[in-house]
Order: C-alpha cells, then sequence, then structure tokens
C-alpha cells in the first residue's frame, strides 16, 4: 500500500517541517539528515557540516529528557553524528544564532510538530567511558584514581594533539597567529623568568606531566629539577627523556603524592596541577607548598578559575551541567574556584602574592588548536580508544575551547613568594622588565 506513511516516514515528514521553520528562523549553516535518508538544509547558504539522526528514539530522548548531558552522551556513542569541524561549527552557532532569532520561533508550531516523539521509545545512549559514582566528590585517597583516569589513556593518544614537548597546559601566545610548538616552548621559557630561575637553583615541579619543564629548565638554566606525578604513564615518559638527553645528574621524577615530599627548594611551580587539590584542601595545599620552599623562594601556580559571584558560597560549590559533563567522562575530582579565593587562601598561608596574570585567550586558542588536531587525527585516535571516547574528548576540547573565549572559565599564572621569618624586602627587581627582555 504505497500511498500510506509508515510511523518512522510519517515522524520524519514531521521532523523535517519543524526543522525547516528552524532554518527560516535562526538560518545556520547546518544540514540535518535523517534516519530515512531525507535531509533538510538549515540556511540558504552552503551547509558547513551535515548533522545525522540516527533514529526517532535519538529525538524522544532528547525531548524527553532535554540535558546536555543527554545530548554529548548521544553523540559519544554516535546516535547523533557530525561530518565536519566541530570548531567551526561552534563558531557559526555563536556569531549566527541570537537571542531575537529563537524568540521569533513559533512555540505551538514545534509543539505540534514534535508531540508525536513523546509517544516514541527513547533510544538508550549507553556509554562505557565514564568515572561513575564519587566523579563529582573529592578526597585524597582518590587522587591517584582521578589522575590515572584522565592520564593513563596513553601517551600516543595524547601525542596525537600535543606539541613534540607534551605539553597539556595553556600555552603562550606571543602572536595569535603562532604556531603550538613555539607557544609552548615560549610558555616554558615565562615560567622559568617568573621564577628568576639561576644555576644550581633546586626546583621543584608538582604535576610534572610528561617532563617538558623539568628538562627545559635543567637545559637552559641549569637548575637541579625534581618533578613529582601520579600518572604511571606520565612517569616513564619522563624517565625515558631524562636519560635521551643526558640530564640524569640534573633531573629527576618519582610516583609521589606532593603531601608525602620532603626536603627544601628554592623555586616551586605547579602548572595545571591546582584543579585536582580540591577547594576544602587549599589551606593543606599552600601549606605544604610553603614548608618546601626556603625563606624568600618563589612558588608559581598556574591554574583554571571560576568566574567570581556575588554569592561565595554558589562560586565555591554550584555545579554546572558543563561541569557535571567534564567531572564524570574526563576530569573526575577537579574543582575550580574564583582567582581571589585562591589567592585569599595562599596568602592566609605563608605568601606574599607579586603577580597576578591572566591567559584566558591564550587558553581558548591552544584547546581550539588542541581540537582540530584531534580531529585531523581521527581515524588513528578511533583506533587507539575507541569512538565514543573519541567523540567526548572532541566534545570536551571544543567545549572547554568556546567555555575561555566566552569568559565563562578562565585561568591564571599568580606569582608569590615565602614570607621569611626575618622581615624585609622580597629581593624581587622593581620592574616586569625582566620577562619581556
Amino acid at each position: 500500500m504505497s500511498g500510506i506513511m509508515s510511523a518512522s516516514e510519517t515522524l520524519s515528514a514531521t521532523l523535517q517541517d519543524a526543522l525547516r521553520h528552524a532554518g527560516e528562523a535562526l538560518s545556520i549553516p547546518l544540514r540535518v539528515a535523517l534516519w530515512d535518508g531525507s535531509e533538510v538544509d538549515l540556511s540558504s547558504g552552503a551547509a558547513l557540516s551535515t548533522l545525522t539522526i540516527r533514529s526517532p528514539g535519538v529525538v524522544a530522548s532528547l525531548l524527553k529528557r532535554p540535558t546536555l548531558e543527554n545530548l554529548v552522551r548521544h553523540y559519544a556513542v554516535g546516535n547523533i553524528a557530525v561530518d565536519g569541524d566541530l570548531m567551526v561549527i561552534g563558531d557559526a552557532l555563536r556569531s549566527r544564532v541570537r537571542k531575537k532569532d529563537v524568540r521569533q520561533l513559533n512555540k505551538s508550531l514545534l509543539l505540534r510538530k514534535l508531540w508525536p516523539f513523546l509517544f516514541v521509545r527513547g533510544e538508550k545512549a549507553a556509554t562505557r567511558h565514564d568515572y561513575g559514582e564519587g566523579a563529582t566528590t573529592h578526597a585524597n585517597v582518590r587522587n591517584q584514581d582521578y589522575i590515572q583516569f584522565h592520564y593513563d589513556v596513553g601517551n600516543a593518544f595524547y601525542g596525537l594533539f600535543l606539541d613534540p614537548e607534551m605539553l597539556y597546559s595553556c600555552a603562550y601566545f606571543k602572536d595569535w597567529n603562532g604556531t603550538l610548538e613555539q607557544a609552548q616552548l615560549d610558555k616554558l621559557e615565562m615560567i622559568c623568568r617568573k621564577l628568576r630561575l639561576q644555576k644550581g637553583d633546586r626546583l621543584l615541579d608538582i604535576g610534572s606531566g610528561w617532563g617538558a619543564l623539568l628538562c627545559y629548565a635543567a637545559q637552559h638554566y641549569g637548575v637541579q629539577a625534581h618533578g613529582v606525578t601520579l600518572s604511571q604513564e606520565q612517569y616513564e615518559f619522563t624517565k625515558a627523556k631524562i636519560a635521551a638527553l643526558g640530564l640524569e645528574d640534573q633531573v629527576t621524577v618519582e610516583i609521589r603524592d606532593y603531601l608525602a615530599l620532603e626536603g627544601r627548594y628554592d623555586k616551586v611551580s605547579s602548572i595545571g596541577m591546582f584543579e585536582h587539590v580540591g577547594i576544602a584542601n587549599f589551606p593543606t595545599y599552600f601549606r605544604k607548598v610553603n614548608s618546601l620552599l626556603k625563606d624568600k623562594g618563589l612558588f608559581l601556580n598556574h591554574a583554571i578559575a571560576r568566574r567570581g559571584k556575588r554569592d561565595q558560597k554558589a562560586a565555591l560549590t554550584r555545579i554546572t551541567p558543563e561541569k557535571r559533563l567534564i567531572l564524570k567522562y574526563i576530569f573526575p575530582g577537579s574543582e575550580l574556584a574564583p582567582i581571589g579565593y585562591s589567592v585569599n587562601v595562599m596568602e592566609a598561608y605563608g605568601f606574599e602574592i607579586h603577580d597576578v596574570e591572566a591567559w584566558r585567550e591564550h587558553y581558548a586558542l591552544t584547546t581550539r588548536r588542541w581540537c582540530e588536531r584531534l580531529q585531523a587525527n581521527k581515524d588513528k585516535a578511533v583506533a587507539m580508544v575507541g569512538l565514543e571516547r573519541y567523540n567526548l574528548w572532541i566534545a570536551y576540547l571544543a567545549g572547554v575551547s568556546f567555555g575561555f573565549t566566552a569568559g565563562s572559565i578562565l585561568i591564571f599564572q599568580t606569582l608569590g613568594s615565602k614570607r621569611a621569618k626575618a622581615k624585609g624586602l622580597s629581593g624581587l627587581p622593581p620592574t616586569r622588565a625582566d620577562l619581556y627582555r
């Protein structure tokens, strides 16, 4: 009976009507492909990409549970597929979809067209790669589990999008059109200059990653450098790098929690590790770092932050939908605080603050470059970690880049010195001129 449409075809037809209306109001350069092969262009111009919806049940699931996590889960498992650059699509949506255009949507028309999907069984989006229970809580006993969940996905995977030095923290662009490789080297140099490293200094790098700062500081500034990490993969990579560069007499690394460290250092760096500490543990963290420094020794704390709020409790404790996603699927246990709160605790536990510098726009570009590189290596990434985990990482990197671009998340480098028992001058230069020589 060719004149009678099937239920699937009927649902496709009604969704096409809704999409055409949305396209007329919003004019998004995107093509939507449905499960039956039909397509709808959401703009009169050329489409940047095609978004494919695999079944009516996907639409039903999203309507019944319209959350960011549900959307990302469907994207992760392939129920929603995107053929194109996620960064370019995001740029187009951010620049073209305006509130006044959204207000022009005919809500009653959309309701009539989408209502039938509420009677359809929702498609499941069961992901395999999530931390599970405990991802949004923080306790010291879980630190190594959290770190290994994120970092031990494999050095080869990170190598697909990081620079050759394997720097997984915000780069420092002297030129917005510069390469990621140069910007990461410039970041290392800036850290060393801020710490005023000198030959013979004992440098401690807490959360030393793949050892780039340790080796750079030893090679270019003649320091004795020691790093600690909780990642087995990073530890083994760093050991091999130290040996390959012949730096065994200057650089050491170990798997150890920073709280178990002893000794005294001239300078301490913590680059991208503070996010793992946990807000309740800030006093313990700063007290411990202070105990590891000599009097007037310098400490550079490089960390992502959240925006301050009039309600300080909300600024410290509220978990947004975006944050919940990152905690569950990418970075379990991580917590962000406003820079004002972090600086206040840092001062309270024995540091004099000398400099606070915002690097938000640098991280927006860094994460964009990472996302672009990972997308360019999709086939290799999927072969290593599977499509689901690849999709989660692409969504994560793109989302973080847009967050830094919009200013919803921030990043700062804070330089402090240990307050000396004998009061007096810090010994730092009178200006910042030496940083930019």
